[in-house]
């Protein structure tokens, strides 16, 4: 019965490998959304790892922000400069979707993080940019 275990456990990490390289980075940032009600909210987070695809954000004070909810996501000015952070997040905001919610503390009945798809344009090169480089 164990090993029947063991082997499930490892064949369903296998089948959710990660779509980018993650990288630990703790730099601090900000989270901003509207709500239900159109209320701007934001919250002071940390980052935890990221990659060019998605980010694990951590929140300095409770704030409760629904799955699936678009945010946008901005890295502090002073830490841009932090070359393990993908192009688009040294450059400022970048529109992100909640994809997963942590793990809820029990002092406060909020998650301790978020999971971040960064909704940008993946670089896609052309033709031309190849043959540039190449040269």
């Amino acid at each position: 019965m164990i090993q029947t275990v063991a082997i499930s456990q490892r064949q369903s990490a296998e089948q959710h490998e990660r779509i980018g390289a993650r990288r630990k980075v703790r730099v601090p940032g900000r989270l901003t959304w509207r709500d239900s009600t159109g209320t701007l909210r934001f919250v002071s987070i940390v980052t935890c790892d990221v990659s060019d695809l998605d980010a694990f954000v951590e929140c300095q004070v409770p704030a409760s922000i629904p799955l699936y909810r678009l945010v946008h996501f901005q890295i502090e000015r002073a830490s841009r400069e932090c070359m393990e952070l993908p192009a688009p997040l040294r450059h400022g905001k970048v529109l992100s979707a909640v994809y997963r919610v942590g793990p809820y503390r029990s002092a406060t009945g909020t998650p301790h993080g978020y999971a971040l798809r960064l909704l940008i344009e993946p670089h896609r090169s052309t033709a031309a940019e190849t043959v540039a480089l190449a040269n």
